[in-house]
C-alpha cells in the first residue's frame, strides 16, 4: 500500500529547545516508517524578515543537521533546503494568482508579524501563507503537522486548492491536519504558564539543544518555583510541576516516583538533578550535531540529494499544473 505524505517545513530562525524535542521530534522516528515523510528547511519563508546573509546561511545548516542530529534518517526522509527546489517557488507565485486579498486580509499572522516588524511590511510576508499552500500542495501531502497557530493557514491552503480543483479538476490533494500523539508539553523555565519557545525574548526561559552542562544547570538553578518548597505536581505549582514533567520526560520515570525520589528533598538539590539529567540526554545530540558541522561538504551533499528527491517528486505536480493553466509545455 502507498503511504501517505506528510510535509512539514521549519524555519531556520533559531536552535531548537528542549521543548521542541520532547514534544513534535519526539515522534519522528515512527512517523518515518508509517508515512512518506518530506522536512524541509524553509528559508524562502525566513527573508519575510530581513536576514544577515551569512547569518541565515549559517542557521539553516545548523538547523538541517539538528534534523539528522535528533533522528531523521536521511535515507527515511526527504530532507531539503526549500530555496533548492525552485517548484516552491515558481508554485508559489502561480496560486497567488488564486488566492483572494480580503482571505489574506484576514489572516492574523500578518497583523502580528507586521507590528513586530514595522519597518520592514513587505509582500512577502502578506502573501507567504500561499507560499506554505505551494509547499504542501506541490507533493500532494495528505497530512501536515501544525500547531493551533497554523490552522489558520492548512484552511487558506485547502480553501485556495479546492478553488484550483473546481476550475481546472482534480490536480491537488486536499490536505489534512496532522495532530501528533500527545507529546510533552514543555513549559518555560522563568515563566511556566506558557510553552517553552526559541522565540522568548528571555534566554532563560528556554533551554537550547545547544546549550553546553554549565549553561543548562544554571537555567535550571534559576527557574521560577514557588516557597511551599515541597516536590509535587500541582496547579499551584506550575514550576515544580513542569520541572517534574521535564525530569520524567529525560529519565522515563513516572512523575509519580519521580515526586518520590525528592521527597524531602530541597528545591537546590532537585534544580540540580533536573539539570544534570537533561545535559545528559542532550549530549549524544550535540556530540552528532558537532560531527555533522564538521564536514560542511558531507552535509550540503546530503542536502542536494535531498533536494533532487524532492524536485522529482514535485515535477509530475508542477508539470500538471502547468498544462492546466495553458503555459506551452
Amino acid at each position: 500500500m502507498t503511504k501517505k505524505i506528510i510535509f512539514s517545513g521549519i524555519k531556520p530562525t533559531g536552535i531548537p529547545t528542549l521543548g521542541s524535542l520532547l514534544g513534535a521530534m519526539s515522534h519522528w522516528e515512527k512517523l518515518s516508517s508509517e508515512y512518506n515523510c518530506l522536512y524541509s528547511v524553509v528559508d524562502l519563508h525566513a527573508i519575510t524578515i530581513r536576514q544577515e546573509p551569512s547569518v541565515l546561511r549559517d542557521n539553516g545548516r545548523n538547523l538541517f543537521a539538528w534534523l539528522i542530529a535528533l533522528g531523521l534518517d536521511p535515507d527515511k526522509n526527504t530532507l531539503y533546503y526549500q530555496s533548492q527546489v525552485p517548484a516552491h517557488a515558481e508554485l508559489g507565485w502561480i496560486l497567488n494568482c488564486y488566492a483572494y486579498v480580503g482571505e489574506l486580509n484576514r489572516m492574523t499572522q500578518f497583523k502580528d508579524k507586521s507590528a513586530k516588524n514595522a519597518d520592514n511590511i513587505n509582500a512577502g510576508l502578506y502573501t507567504y501563507p500561499v507560499l506554505q499552500t505551494a509547499d504542501i500542495v506541490l507533493f500532494q501531502a495528505n497530512l501536515v503537522p501544525i500547531g493551533e497557530d497554523q490552522r489558520q493557514h492548512l484552511e487558506l491552503c485547502r480553501d485556495i486548492a479546492e478553488r484550483f480543483n473546481k476550475i481546472y479538476g482534480e490536480i491537488f490533494t486536499i490536505p489534512e491536519a496532522y495532530v501528533p500523539p500527545v507529546g510533552a508539553r514543555i513549559m518555560g523555565l522563568q515563566n511556566p504558564e506558557n510553552k517553552m519557545s526559541k522565540s522568548d525574548d528571555n534566554p532563560n526561559d528556554c533551554i537550547y539543544l545547544s546549550d553546553s552542562t554549565d549553561v543548562i544547570i544554571k537555567k535550571f538553578k534559576r527557574a521560577v518555583t514557588d516557597s511551599d518548597n515541597t516536590i509535587r505536581t500541582a496547579a499551584e505549582k506550575p514550576g515544580i510541576s513542569n520541572l517534574l514533567s521535564i525530569y520524567s520526560c529525560v529519565t522515563g520515570k513516572k512523575v509519580a516516583d519521580c515526586e518520590a525520589e525528592f521527597d524531602g528533598k530541597g528545591y537546590g538539590h532537585f534544580k540540580q538533578a533536573v539539570g544534570e539529567a537533561v545535559a545528559e540526554t542532550l549530549k549524544p545530540y550535540q556530540e552528532k550535531h558537532a560531527h555533522l558541522m564538521a564536514d560542511i561538504a558531507t552535509l550540503d551533499a546530503i542536502a542536494a540529494k535531498g533536494a533532487e528527491r524532492a524536485a522529482n517528486m514535485a515535477a509530475p505536480t508542477l508539470k500538471i499544473v502547468k498544462e492546466a493553466i495553458g503555459f506551452i509545455n
